[in-house]
């Protein structure tokens, strides 16, 4: 029975299948990182104490940042509020970014995993949402 669905599938039907799973496992692997990352800031503050003083934020603020970073990543998650996700998520990252740059830790390995979270954010997004391919479309 699937063969006989398989040969009604036009090959863009196909492409946008594909792209849609790319996007999801892309999507899948942010929130992962970003859940992992709020859930640390918020129940062992002390594995990175060390970051925290490095870059000037007061071990406090940890409490803080946690929720908001799993905030951020619920947000994404969720197909209807994933846009707000991908924007917040992105101005977090870009203030981790701009947090090693101003301690003079251009190319870091956290600044570059920020960055690249931060495209896998948007590229997570863009696969997996046809409004947005819609919006931004790469080639005509």
């Amino acid at each position: 029975m699937s063969e006989i669905m398989n040969l009604h599938q036009t090959p863009e039907t196909v492409t946008l299948h594909r792209a849609r799973w790319a996007g999801r496992i892309v999507s899948a692997f942010v929130v992962v990182a970003l859940a992992a990352d709020g859930t640390i800031q918020l129940f062992a503050p002390a594995q990175i104490a060390s970051m925290s003083q490095e870059t000037g934020f007061a071990m406090d603020l940890t409490r803080i940042v946690g929720p908001i970073i799993l905030a951020c990543a619920i947000l994404y998650a969720i197909p209807a509020t994933a846009v707000l996700g991908a924007i917040l998520v992105t101005g977090f990252l870009g203030s981790a970014i701009c947090a090693h740059v101003r301690i003079g830790e251009l190319g870091s390995p956290p600044e570059i995993v920020s960055l690249l979270l931060g495209a896998m954010t948007w590229g997570g997004l863009y696969l997996r949402d046809p409004r947005l391919r819609a919006i931004l479309p790469l080639i005509h």
